[in-house]
């Protein structure tokens, strides 16, 4: 299968994401190299398959790094801030990082750095500190920015477990500092989430077991 043993030697990323250096003018929104549902990768000549682990995880990463899109915008209607900075810009701040994530997996030398990781641990400190202390679990809801900032929970730890899997698999290399930051991520959207509500004065539901 083209997704075994190709995936494990070479890394993926999808094909015509780069700018030409030359002057000919290329289609960047579509090359037609990945008809047949394969997909270019880094330092390797050979192509794997869209449904390999690797594309399954920048997938996800992907899909996280647009979700949190919607969850800035929605955020940018808001003044809440947390350590100074608004919810929008916390947000700008995890898109940009995961853009490092994403080529860090489609092998580039890229990786999180230690600082990156204790910023995003202030935050959650910093947003524990104001939030009433956890007893049992919350039923997702309350003001649309926080219900999305708990689907984009969500959507982080399946990202996470994607890049476990590459990483376990040892398909790609992936940095101690980007694992945790990951694992850190879900936490964090989890707070901003319960920090709307807070600061919005909605009081959290628990779920009744019934």
């Amino acid at each position: 299968m083209a997704d075994t043993h190709d995936s494990k030697s070479c890394t993926a990323r999808c094909e015509g994401s780069s700018p030409s250096s030359g002057t000919n003018k290329i289609n960047m929104l579509y090359t037609r190299k990945g008809d047949d549902g394969t997909t270019k990768t880094f330092g390797c000549d050979q192509r794997i398959s869209k449904s390999s682990a690797i594309a399954e995880a920048l997938g996800s990463l992907d899909e996280i790094n647009s979700f949190l899109g919607l969850c800035k915008v929605v955020a940018e209607e808001t003044k809440f801030k947390l350590c100074e900075k608004r919810f929008s810009d916390i947000v700008q701040g995890v898109q940009e990082n995961l853009f490092i994530v994403q080529a860090e997996v489609a092998g580039a030398k890229k990786t999180i750095s230690a600082d990156k990781i204790k910023e995003i641990e202030t935050l959650i400190d910093t947003a524990e500190k104001e939030l009433p202390p956890i007893k049992t679990f919350f039923i997702s809801g309350g003001t649309k920015l926080a219900a999305l900032f708990d689907v984009a929970r969500t959507i982080a730890r399946r990202a996470e477990r994607r890049v476990v899997f590459v990483r376990d698999e040892k398909m790609v290399k992936i940095s101690a500092e980007t694992a945790s930051y990951l694992n850190r991520l879900s936490s964090l959207l989890y707070a901003l989430a319960r920090l709307t509500n807070h600061k919005s004065g909605i009081k959290e539901n628990s779920p009744k077991y019934e």
